[in-house]
């Protein structure tokens, strides 16, 4: 009779509780394949899109938002469970509560971390490659997590910055890069024949068949920009590929030089003035120079004072 009393209340449970539980496993699997599909279909991949960088971007997310929706199904899964059975849910909660105040006190800066690499990632702020200047550190983005973003400087050093410190984000390379020229000459120089200059340079750039594919729109003249103490600064920019704008900014730099050099137009540079005073009665002080020649014929070194 015992035994049969026993796989009465079996029976019960199973057609009761049994079918509740069997159902909140149902529908608990059903709610982690939904969970995946919104977080792989959550970025759409656009044919503008289909690069690289904004896949590894759209992954990191969507595994992000996959574990959040993941282990909160499984909570909720839990918790109804253990209701089936009868424990007490109300202490376990409490408590959970307790221990979850505890560690995001202690966690706090981490949390901070992920949720600004998270915004980071989702506005498209910074990828890999780009050269960026964030928390007074500059150099190349070399790579990017939900904690940190890991940059190598032009010395070669390697800078580790947390997200949480990032308050601003320069970033000098996104979608195509600027380089400005501040071009001083002589006050004296003609400054529609440095203009003219200034843009058979840039043909020539861009003819150079090593160049011409980073250089993206002809040279931008905005004019002569302010008069300095000894030159008139004429101001320019061109525009390049991403992180091209230093090389090609570099190369324009020495061809201007030496079409300068040939044109004869002068580059000022600081020169010095000696006074060397006078008195009361408008007598200067003696300057004494001394000279320091190597005769033709092989005679030794000759000083000659002043």
């Amino acid at each position: 009779m015992e035994i049969k009393g026993y796989l009465e209340l079996i029976t019960q449970w199973l057609l009761s509780s049994g079918l509740r539980l069997l159902l909140i496993v149902i529908l608990t699997l059903v709610a982690l394949r939904v969970a995946r599909f919104i977080a792989t279909r959550i970025f759409p991949i656009s044919k503008r899109e289909r690069d690289p960088e904004f896949q590894k971007r759209a992954d990191t997310l969507s595994s992000v938002i996959r574990y959040i929706l993941v282990i909160g199904i499984l909570i909720v899964a839990a918790i109804t469970v253990m209701g089936e059975f009868g424990i007490e849910i109300g202490p376990i909660l409490a408590a959970a509560g307790i221990v979850g105040l505890a560690v995001g006190f202690g966690a706090q800066s981490l949390v901070q971390d992920v949720i600004s690499g998270f915004f980071i990632l989702a506005e498209d702020q910074i990828r890999v490659g780009d050269v960026v200047q964030i928390a007074d550190k500059g150099g190349l983005v070399e790579k990017i997590t939900l904690r940190m973003v890991v940059l190598r400087d032009l010395a070669g050093n390697v800078h580790f910055v947390r997200n949480g410190q990032i308050q601003v984000v320069t970033n000098m390379t996104k979608d195509y890069g600027r380089y400005v020229f501040d071009i001083g000459v002589a006050y004296r120089e003609d400054v529609d024949e440095v203009i003219e200059v200034v843009k058979q340079v840039d043909e020539e750039l861009r003819s150079d068949p090593l160049l011409k594919d980073d250089i993206l729109e002809p040279i931008e003249i905005l004019g002569l920009d302010q008069f300095a103490d000894s030159a008139i600064i004429i101001k320019a920019r061109t525009k390049t590929k991403p992180v091209r704008q230093w090389a090609v900014g570099r190369e324009f730099n020495r061809r201007l030089k030496k079409a300068f050099d040939e044109k004869g137009i002068e580059i000022p540079f600081p020169h010095v003035t000696l006074y060397m005073g006078q008195d009361k009665e408008g007598r200067s002080a003696p300057l004494n120079v001394v000279v320091n020649r190597e005769a033709s014929d092989g005679d030794a070194l000759q000083k000659v004072r002043r």
